[in-house]
């Protein structure tokens, strides 16, 4: 069956499956297509010099005059982060978000001069329809207000998506509408996609107010500075952080753009109040440190964030004093648990106190759902059919098996990749022919530029380094002159390895000379000189360097 030509609904993933982030979900039904999310991810350390990775739009691309709107559950980087991308790419005729979400995309677009004038603002009662397809929304707690799960109601059925969620009964915001979810439950949704991003935690996560009241407890004690970094788009742990430092007398400067720009936000909206208590880092450094708090990024340990510049005592502004306390308000993202360890030892070697999250210390917790928080937004909703979204493979494995345990068949269960279809018709839902997904990454200002093959030599010349081989050639003649000059980078230290560098020197005397003849084909001499020293340096170092001929053509 050829996409569109049929009655029938297809869903599918160009991002968030097998990964935490990029989240971009499509619902398509009778030649039109919403889109749910898009947002970015951040790259491991295998990728170096790249920024964040986004989907690949190409199927959007090509069908762009399906699409109808796209919709944003809320408004975190990795649901909204690609829309600058997106929107230079395909044409989309509205989006949709929350009023947070809003601010935060309108921001993002300045910073990107990226012109869109069809942003609107829903709310928990708006309803949007189409010819195929209706959307509506109920409320979810977050770590960020105005999150939203979707309702998409179509011929074939009703499929909703929860975007990020956990249930916090005493929550900082509003409590998430579980009526509202029941009522849709109650209806009949033929397919749940879910939130797995802590499928691999039993139980219940800890409320938003028990880190209020950890937090409370630590200003009252401690009487000198206090630092804290946490996540710039955990809204909520900034709202209380504020409330306490308000109800502790201390003033509050702020270290970190998207820092800055989510709190300017908070505070234009009515989010975050107490406007009054914000100071500049000059007025900081001269008040009392006990009537101070310095709020920053760099909570997982990023080398250019604010708080690795103040352990590393390179930070213009702020230096430790013996008696601060630094907070990390946040939990380590897969991948970065190093980076913040080394933050981490870099403070004490300061001589300051660290608080990290710990069973004595409760200064953070999650805005995504434990296990028993997944299994109650399944049986709130009682889909006939499951799809675990946004999480690794063994994240999204999980979910689907507490699926089962709360009722879901197991062949009613469908654990996808990215680019992989749900054909669902009259109800039923099954596999169909997958769509183009995968990584496009972005370099600075260069989007998709980037190939495997630039990244591959990007691996290897940050493991094994590169080599230069400068050659002088009297083209007049047609032979060398003198002696090849060889310098490395990332490879050997040269004055420690003479031998090595006058072996390769002899190596690629011979390569060149093999290839001159009556005319000289610099790609021959190249192609020569690379197969000849990689397979010597590969027999005495066991490395393979990027070796790089680079040609001077001298006339006589």
């Amino acid at each position: 069956m050829k996409f569109f030509d049929g009655s029938d609904t297809k869903v599918f993933a160009l991002g968030g499956l097998g990964e935490v982030g990029k989240n971009m979900y499509c619902v398509m039904t009778n030649n039109e297509i919403i889109i749910l999310d898009a947002g970015i991810i951040f790259p491991s350390n295998e990728l170096p010099g790249i920024d964040y990775i986004i989907p690949d739009f190409t199927f959007l691309k090509k069908n762009e005059k399906k699409i109808k709107a796209l919709f944003i559950t809320h408004g975190h980087e990795d649901h909204i982060g690609g829309i600058p991308y997106l929107l230079q790419t395909v044409d989309i005729p509205a989006i949709y978000a929350p009023n947070q979400a809003v601010g935060l995309i309108r921001k993002k677009l300045e910073d990107k001069a990226v012109k869109f004038n069809n942003l609107y603002v829903y709310t928990e009662a708006t309803k949007v329809k189409f010819k195929s397809m209706s959307v509506e929304f109920f409320r979810t707690t977050h770590s960020i207000p105005d999150s939203h799960g979707i309702v998409v109601k179509t011929p074939n059925g009703t499929i909703v998506t929860t975007g990020d969620f956990k249930f916090d009964l005493t929550p900082i915001g509003p409590v998430a509408n579980l009526q509202k979810m029941a009522m849709v439950g109650s209806k009949g949704v033929t397919l749940l996609l879910s939130d797995s991003t802590n499928a691999l935690n039993e139980g219940f996560s800890a409320s938003e107010s028990k880190v209020d009241e950890t937090l409370s407890e630590i200003f009252l004690e401690h009487k000198g500075r206090i630092i804290i970094a946490t996540f710039a788009s955990n809204i909520y742990r900034l709202k209380h952080i504020v409330d306490t430092c308000k109800r502790n007398n201390r003033k509050i400067a702020i270290f970190g753009r998207s820092m800055e720009n989510n709190m300017e936000i908070s505070l234009n909206e009515g989010y975050i109040k107490h406007k009054e208590i914000f100071i500049s880092p000059d007025e900081a450094n001269a008040l009392d440190p006990s009537k101070v708090c310095l709020l920053c990024t760099g909570s997982q340990g990023e080398p250019l964030a604010a708080l690795s510049r103040i352990a590393n005592g390179s930070h213009k502004q702020i230096k430790l004093q013996p008696d601060d306390l630094v907070i990390f308000s946040s939990s380590a993202i897969p991948g970065n648990a190093l980076s913040i360890s080394n933050t981490i030892n870099k403070l004490y070697l300061q001589g300051v106190k660290v608080y990290t999250t710990t069973s004595l210390s409760d200064v953070h917790t999650s805005g995504h759902g434990s296990q028993e928080e997944l299994k109650l937004m399944i049986r709130l909703f009682k889909p006939k059919y499951f799809m675990p979204v946004h999480g690794e493979y063994r994240m999204l494995k999980t979910h689907a098996d507490l699926a089962i345990e709360c009722d879901i068949p197991k062949e009613n269960t469908f654990i996808l990749n990215n680019g992989d279809v749900l054909s669902i018709y009259k109800g039923k839902v099954k596999k169909d022919e997958p769509v183009i997904a995968g990584d496009v990454y972005i370099d600075g200002n260069r989007v998709g530029e980037i190939g495997s093959a630039v990244m591959k030599d990007r691996k290897i010349m940050s493991s094994d380094g590169i080599v230069v081989v400068i050659i002088n050639l009297d083209t007049t003649n047609n032979k060398l002159l003198g002696t090849p000059n060889i310098t490395t980078r990332g490879f050997v230290l040269i004055q420690e390895n003479l031998d090595l560098i006058k072996e390769l020197e002899d190596i690629s005397v011979k390569a060149i000379n093999s290839k001159i003849g009556k005319h000289i084909n610099y790609l021959e001499i190249k192609s020569e000189i690379i197969n000849q020293l990689s397979k010597y340096i590969l027999e005495e170092t066991g490395r393979t360097p990027i070796i790089l001929p680079v040609i001077m053509d001298i006339k006589k």
